[in-house]
């Protein structure tokens, strides 16, 4: 039986009777790493002299294998072209953008690095899944030290159009490294033919149906939507409200209605723009001033990134001016936290929201979404408000979909969630929730396997 390698940029902290469980690549993956998985990536270390010897971990005979990174790669590989180049440009930032050539050149080095320590730990008949935008010439690494077994890689975050993709100096030479797997995945089929036609644009490989033919190889590309282990996570919500967590929260909200965002703290995820949003539902709409709180919740990321720390600062503004305007001194509108909450808290808080808030400006899937209607009550479910430009919208059509460009329309959308009668709310929960537990996580590992397995 073939083994499983998984690469990616972090790997999980081994947990005794848990399995993977940190973060969000973790929790999709954890239901599927069995024993003898050998999962490889950086440590999160930054260190003065990184070892060439990966670190190893064992938990539920799964074999963990880290490296450290040194500081001047960490600052070119991670902060520089993957988060500061690749990140804003796959979300069509281009005026956040910064390309540098030595930033590109470490971007190379490190997954070369990466190619040097799991080479010698690879097997003949091994089926490697590399995950995201960090390790898109890991193929080519391992290629050229003259690895020939089968190599897949996902994307989870979205792919652009020739038109954007063009911005970027090395566009050619990260297709060229994307063709070097066996199988692509994406998470929607919008963004499998954007790299089809970007392949047959910029590299001029033939595309057939769905694979790029080049060299004499076939690399096959599929959309692969991932989901989240549903029946768990409503499992957890619904035992989550007896707790005294909720039972503070509720008792906090005396009667209101709870909307509520959970995401990290990215520029990505259109905070600004929900916050003005907020802002006008209050203003536009004054009967549902004392009717509902919005709790934001976004956990701090990427500190030493300036655009992350200037998005910060924009934030705790708009709040502060929210809560001035509106506020009474029995009602708070806002609460804004940046500190991480604990799943089974969260789940607890999806499931008494009245209002899901899902507003990113662009997305590759956006688990969120899938998470509050998998912990949603179906006798009395909440409503989710969805961007159009999220993945997931694919998927979630009954949801309220916004432009998340556009505060009006979120208020509006608001609006409607908090007036909509009980009937429509679970005609549309329904039709929600079927979605959501027949495109699981364990479907999303099997689908991609499958693939790779027959490439």
């Amino acid at each position: 039986m073939a083994r499983l390698v998984i690469v990616s940029n972090r790997v999980p902290p081994p947990r005794a009777g848990s399995g993977a469980s940190a973060g969000g690549l973790a929790v999709a993956l954890q239901s599927f790493v069995e024993p003898g998985t050998l999962w490889f990536g950086w440590s999160g270390r930054v260190v003065d002299k990184p070892s060439d010897t990966p670190r190893m971990a064992e938990g539920q005979g799964v074999s963990y294998a880290t490296i450290d990174l040194s500081g001047v790669d960490y600052d070119r590989f991670y902060v520089g072209f993957a988060n500061s180049s690749l990140w804003p440009l796959l979300h069509f930032r281009l005026g956040l953008m910064r390309y540098r050539r030595e930033d590109f050149e470490g971007y190379l080095a490190v997954n070369g690095d990466f190619a040097d320590a799991l080479l010698p730990m690879l097997r003949e008949g091994d089926l490697v899944w590399v995950h995201d935008y960090h390790l898109i010439p890991l193929a080519a690494a391992l290629r050229a030290r003259g690895f020939t077994g089968r190599i897949g890689f996902f994307l989870h975050i979205p792919f652009v159009p020739a038109s954007v993709l063009e911005a970027l100096p090395p566009a050619y030479e990260l297709l060229c490294a994307l063709c070097a797997f066996d199988v692509v995945g994406f998470q929607t089929r919008t963004h499998l033919q954007d790299f089809l036609d970007c392949a047959r644009r910029f590299t001029g490989f033939t595309v057939e149906g769905e694979e790029v033919v080049t060299n004499g190889r076939r690399v096959r590309a599929i959309a692969d939507p991932i989901g989240i282990d549903a029946t768990g996570f409503a499992r957890v919500a619904a035992r989550s409200t007896g707790t005294a967590y909720i039972r503070r929260m509720r008792e906090s909200l005396v009667g209101r209605n709870l909307a509520i965002s959970a995401e990290r703290l990215d520029y990505s995820k259109g905070l600004p723009n929900r916050f003005e949003g907020f802002a006008r539902l209050l203003t536009r709409f004054p009967q549902q001033q004392r009717r509902v709180s919005l709790l934001q919740i976004a956990a701090r990321s990427r500190e030493d990134v300036a655009e992350y720390q200037a998005l910060r600062r924009e934030l705790d503004r708009l709040a502060g001016d929210i809560n001035g305007r509106f506020s009474q001194f029995d009602w708070m509108p806002l609460h804004y936290m940046t500190q991480t909450v604990a799943r089974t808290k969260l789940a607890g808080l999806f499931r008494i929201a009245r209002i899901g808030l899902v507003t990113p400006l662009r997305d590759g899937m956006n688990l969120v979404a899938k998470e509050f209607i998998a912990a949603q009550d179906p006798a009395d479910p909440g409503v989710l408000i969805l961007s159009r430009f999220a993945g997931a919208a694919e998927e979630l059509s009954d949801a309220l979909l916004v432009n998340p460009y556009d505060p009006d329309a979120i208020a509006e959308a608001m609006n409607t969630a908090l007036e909509m009668p009980l009937e429509e709310r679970q005609e549309r929960h329904a039709v929600l929730r079927r979605a959501v537990f027949d495109v699981t996580a364990a479907r999303y590992c099997n689908m991609f396997v499958d693939a790779l397995k027959a490439a």
